[in-house]
C-alpha cells in the first residue's frame, strides 16, 4: 500500500524542495468543488470532497510522480443560491484563481496540470484551462471526474440511470463510500417539508433527487463508482505527463 504524502498543503517546504530538486514531482493535480447545498442530507462539502477524494487517490497510485494542489472549496453556484449555506463565486473570480494555482505551479517547475472537477457549475473553466496554458507554458486540462463513466456504466451500476445528479444516488453513494460522516438522515423528512423552490426547472428534480438518494444509494455503489474514476484519472495524468494526452 502506498502511503506517501502528496497533498502539497500537508508538505514542508523542505518535503517540496527535495522532491523537486530529484525530479520526482512531473504533475499536479488540482481538485475543484463548491460550497452549496445538497438536498436534505449531504454535507455542503460534498462536490469538494468527492473531487479531493479521487483526486488523492489518484496521485496516490502515481506517487511520487504526482502532488494535490490545495482543493478550490467554492465554485460556481449562483445557481444554488436560493438555499442558505450556499457560497459562490463569480466565473470571472474562479478563474483567476484557477488560474493563479496553476501559475504557483508552474512557476516552481511543474508542467502538467489535471483540474479533477466534481461540480457540474465550474463547467465553463472547461473553455479557459487552454488559453492558461498557452500563456504559462505548461500542460493543463480540466476534466470532471464522472466523465470516466459510460451511459452503459451507469445504467449497470446505478437504480435510477442518473449520473452525477444532485444529492441523488450517485453522490450519496460516493459519501456514503468515502466519508459516511457527510450523510444525515437523521431527522430527515422530506415528504414532511414545504419547499418554496424558485429555480422552475429544479422543482421536479429536487424530491425525486431526494427519494432516489433514500432509496437506492449503497456503500457498495459508492466504492465502484469511486474505483473507476480514481484509475480514470489516474490514467488522464498519465498520459499528460507522458505527452499522449488529447483534450
Amino acid at each position: 500500500m502506498i502511503t506517501g504524502e502528496v497533498r502539497l498543503w500537508k508538505m514542508t517546504r523542505k518535503h517540496v524542495r527535495e522532491r523537486l530538486a530529484a525530479g520526482q514531482i512531473k504533475g499536479a493535480i488540482l481538485p475543484t468543488g463548491s460550497t452549496e447545498q445538497h438536498n436534505e442530507h449531504l454535507e455542503m462539502e460534498h462536490d469538494t470532497a468527492s473531487a479531493l477524494h479521487v483526486s488523492q487517490q489518484a496521485a496516490l497510485g502515481l506517487f511520487p510522480k504526482v502532488v494535490l494542489a490545495t482543493p478550490m472549496a467554492i465554485g460556481i453556484s449562483e445557481h444554488w443560491m436560493e438555499w442558505p449555506g450556499t457560497l459562490s463565486l463569480r466565473p470571472e473570480t474562479f478563474f483567476q484563481v484557477a488560474y493563479d494555482t496553476c501559475e504557483s505551479l508552474a512557476r516552481h517547475g511543474i508542467e502538467h496540470v489535471l483540474v479533477c472537477n466534481g461540480h457540474a457549475g465550474n463547467g465553463p473553466l472547461r473553455n479557459e484551462v487552454a488559453g492558461f496554458g498557452e500563456k504559462l507554458g505548461i500542460d493543463i486540462q480540466f476534466h470532471s471526474y464522472w466523465e470516466a463513466y459510460s451511459k452503459e456504466f451507469v445504467q449497470q451500476h446505478m437504480e435510477s440511470g442518473d449520473c452525477p445528479a444532485h444529492a441523488a444516488e450517485f453522490e450519496t453513494s460516493i459519501a456514503l463510500a468515502a466519508f459516511p460522516e457527510n450523510a444525515h438522515w437523521e431527522g430527515v423528512d422530506y415528504d414532511a417539508e414545504t419547499f418554496d423552490i424558485q429555480r422552475e426547472n429544479y422543482r421536479e428534480q429536487d424530491p425525486r433527487y431526494a427519494h432516489d438518494a433514500r432509496d437506492y444509494a449503497t456503500p457498495h455503489k459508492g466504492r465502484i463508482m469511486i474505483d473507476a474514476a480514481v484509475e480514470w484519472v489516474a490514467e488522464r495524468m498519465t498520459e499528460m505527463m507522458e505527452g499522449t494526452a488529447t483534450s
